[in-house]
């Protein structure tokens, strides 16, 4: 039953989770007939995009269900209408597919099983359990306000007090529930609440204190249309989906912890009534992935979003998944940080630094290189003749020249780095510098082209320095005999400047100066990073203008660059910049 699309990875290292789920294996705890012994599922809710925790919860499960020849599902928990929009749904299948992982298994008999599932798949089975619930003494209708509901629900010191609807006859209760199926109350009217124990409402544990299980919401559900307006909560419909899915092991972030005692409890009590067979799926919990220099509340995405601070859910500086991968992140980088970061049971901060240092190092290896002058200044090689080029060449890749070469022009007129001269040169600068009395200029190398040395600059009106004149030697030229016989500490990039490829590149930096810019009741909008998005206008070597949408690159000296997959055009790349090429925030 396993899934050869989520092909295998190499041996990871154990955690406890996979501890758990190889004793469930050697015990034989999850042995059905026709079933894996592992089924995990990566349960979102349709009503935002995911972001970068999103993606280690879809790496773990999916990877936990690949390497134990298992499947995983992708269950919405579309319980929420108001909330939830069919572009969520459409877009979160993407994020998973480009991730690597798919929900579509090879079945026993042929064919394909497809594990895309819905909690609203389950509405009518999830309410007849409701039904049993009320029938047997374990749920009741309240008809208390919102307000006197929460007065009385107690708080972690003080016990909660018993609702005055607690003991409603059961036989009420149910007619009242199917009233509120009928439409016959308003929204907050009625609601339907467990009934775990007839101490519940002093428990210590907050989640047990007669915990709300169905609510009256007049909404239009995007699958189900106006058919219901009750719909079931997230604790009660989580770990019945589980268990009407067979999943083996439900594997959730820390804060459901405390949630646990009623998953537990509910499937328990369901399982007596005859709904569901032994053994029913058990919940383990993990740390969540904090990263440095990001928010992931979906409340605080949104408000970037709506408030027009980022250029929507794709935007490159956005940990969404979307804006990840618009940002140029590759999928193997992301997996290669989710197993890089591990999976605990201790919080704990994972800074951006290891990232941005997967994404290197994914790259690194197999992106094609590229020249771009992002600060361009001007560079005349005075005794290079006028209108004349000639080809100079380098490797696609310096470590793979099964790659081939790349080929451009050299010609009197160049494009090199504003910070590739100074006027006056501070020790240990090894570009160009102007000659001074009987010092000559300094030499230095233009990378796979001449040797040349400085001979003078020109300045505009405002003493801004708006071109460097060299001369060149005509015998030095790389690659040549002789041309080694030149001997300089300055090695710079350039581009021609008639044949230079001008184009819009984006500089995307962190989105914010704070390492933790939601802790501790900040105001994270006052910490955005103001330099966390410049567009400039450069000058690449001609053959990019054959780049493709989403084609990864390193501009030399630089960093790593994508073509921007929506506004790219044929002949007309647009790049972002994924990441520098070291760290540039060790010091910050």
């Amino acid at each position: 039953m396993s899934n050869d699309k989520n092909s295998p990875a190499p041996a990871l290292p154990s955690n406890f989770l996979r501890a758990i789920v190889e004793s469930d294996l050697a015990a034989g705890t999850h042995v059905r007939e026709g079933m894996p012994t592992v089924i995990t599922r990566f349960p979102p809710e349709p009503n935002g995009y995911l972001h970068i925790g999103h993606a280690k919860s879809i790496c773990l499960n999916f990877g936990l269900a690949r390497d134990y020849q298992g499947r995983c599902n992708l269950r919405f928990d579309d319980t929420n209408p108001a909330k939830e929009e069919q572009e969520y749904v459409d877009t979160i299948i993407d994020s998973v597919k480009w991730l690597g992982f798919d929900y579509d298994y090879p079945a026993a008999g042929g064919g394909v099983e497809h594990h895309l599932h819905y909690a609203s798949d389950y509405f009518e089975q999830l309410y007849q359990m409701a039904e049993y619930l009320i029938e047997q003494g374990y749920a009741y209708v309240d008809s208390q306000s919102a307000e006197d509901m929460a007065a009385n629900r107690g708080n972690f010191s003080t016990p909660g007090t018993n609702s005055p609807f607690r003991n409603r006859p059961a036989a009420e209760s149910l007619q009242i529930f199917r009233d509120m199926k009928a439409g016959k109350y308003a929204d907050g009217e009625h609601i339907l609440r467990a009934k775990i124990s007839e101490d519940a409402m002093s428990a210590p544990n907050m989640n047990l204190r007669d915990p709300a299980i169905y609510r009256i919401r007049h909404a239009h559900h995007v699958r189900t249309g106006d058919a219901w307006c009750i719909y079931p909560m997230y604790d009660y419909t989580h770990p019945i989906s589980d268990a009407l899915e067979n999943i083996t092991h439900s594997i959730c972030t820390l804060e459901f912890q405390d949630h646990r005692p009623f998953y537990d409890w509910l499937l328990e009590t369901l399982s007596k009534g005859g709904f569901f067979k032994l053994p029913v799926p058990r919940q383990y919990e993990f740390s969540r992935l904090n990263l440095t220099y990001v928010v992931t509340s979906k409340r605080k995405l949104r408000q970037l979003v709506e408030e027009k601070i980022v250029d929507g859910w794709d935007d490159p500086r956005m940990p969404t998944i979307v804006g990840l991968r618009r940002r140029g992140y590759t999928p193997e980088a992301i997996k290669l940080f989710c197993e890089r970061i591990g999976v605990t049971k201790a919080d704990g901060w994972i800074d951006m630094s290891t990232l941005e240092g997967c994404v290197r190092e994914d790259l690194d290896p197999k992106a094609p290189r590229a020249t771009a002058v992002l600060r361009p200044l001007k560079l005349i090689v005075d005794n290079y003749p006028e209108g004349q080029t000639e080809e100079c060449t380098s490797p696609v890749h310096p470590h793979h020249p099964e790659m081939g070469v790349r080929t451009f022009p050299f010609s009197r007129e160049l494009w090199i780095e504003e910070d590739d001269f100074m006027e006056t040169p501070v020790k240990g600068y090894f570009r160009y510098t102007p000659p001074v009395g009987d010092q000559p200029g300094s030499r230095v190398r233009l990378r796979h082209g001449f040797v040349t040395e400085c001979v003078g600059y020109d300045k505009d009106e405002n003493g801004k320095v708006i071109a460097v004149h060299v001369k060149y030697f005509e015998d030095s030229k790389s690659g040549t005999p002789g041309s080694d016989n030149y001997k300089v500490k300055g090695n710079i990039h350039w581009v021609s400047a008639a044949a230079a490829l001008e184009a819009e590149v984006r500089l995307y930096d962190r989105l914010f100066t704070d390492a933790q810019p939601d802790a501790g009741g900040k105001d994270f909008i006052s910490l955005l990073n103001p330099n966390a998005k410049e567009v400039i206008t450069a000058y690449l070597e001609p053959g990019m203008s054959a780049a493709q949408a989403d084609q990864r690159y390193q501009f030399e000296r630089h960093g790593y660059f994508v073509a921007d997959r929506v506004d790219s055009q044929p002949g007309k790349p647009v790049f972002n910049r994924i990441v520098t090429l070291k760290d540039s925030w060790v010091a910050k």
